[in-house]
């Protein structure tokens, strides 16, 4: 039997950084992604721009001690509600790990952090293609009445 753990990530431990920018950078390569793996300038700061941003969640699932996957998440603030929310920006289970519950198991993961932290719900944004958006319905997720959109306006 495979031994599953979803720890919170330590952004100062270097194990944990070395999961985040290993599933992150798979989860880039994936057709869901953006098809090619990060640049090094983003490798090489992304452990230490996490660490600075205020409100940075980071579950990470271990699969018989290996890096198997992660939710990089964000709190933020419901005005509509006046409390704290919980947004899941990335939920990423490399290739070799996909459809054995490491997502669904860091689903319940981000809930129940949540709930400990008296949030009032969890968002995240999904692509309309994404075949994960099965998994995310099935815990509860819904598009909301009326359906929302995530639009963008690239800077950089």
């Amino acid at each position: 039997m495979k031994k599953l753990e979803i720890v919170e990530a330590d952004l100062s431990n270097p194990d944990h950084a070395s999961a985040i920018l290993y599933i992150t950078d798979n989860y880039a390569k994936d057709p869901m992604g953006i098809e090619k793996t990060l640049p090094k300038t983003i490798k090489t700061n992304l452990i230490d721009e996490l660490k600075k941003f205020p409100g940075t969640l980071c579950l990470l699932a271990f699969l018989d001690g290996k890096p198997a996957g992660a939710a990089t998440c964000f709190y933020g603030f419901s005005t509509f509600k006046a409390a704290r929310l919980i947004n899941i920006h990335d939920l990423a289970v490399n290739p070799e790990y996909r459809r054995q519950g490491i997502g669904e198991a860091l689903m319940v993961a981000v809930e129940k952090k949540a709930r400990e932290e008296k949030c009032c719900k969890v968002t995240l944004e999904v692509r309309e293609d994404n075949p994960a958006r099965s998994l995310y319905e099935r815990n509860g997720f819904e598009y909301g009445n009326p359906k929302m959109l995530f639009m963008q306006k690239n800077l950089a």
